[in-house]
């Protein structure tokens, strides 16, 4: 299965800090910097991506 890349809510607007995250995979979740597709992603299972996620959405404004 191919990793299908998206911009994440969190990421500037401008074209700056961007994060992409490819949640289609079955069993983990690649993160990345936009402005680097080719380099590393850092890639966790999907239930520590869960828990991050749960826990920016509380923290959010």
């Amino acid at each position: 299965m191919t990793a299908a890349w998206r911009r994440t809510s969190y990421s500037d607007g401008t074209g700056g800090m961007c994060v992409e995250v490819a949640d289609n995979l079955p069993h983990t979740v690649p993160v990345r910097d936009s402005k680097r597709p080719e380099g590393p992603a850092l890639v966790f299972d999907r239930a520590s991506w869960a828990t991050f996620v749960r826990t920016l959405k509380r923290r959010r404004p």
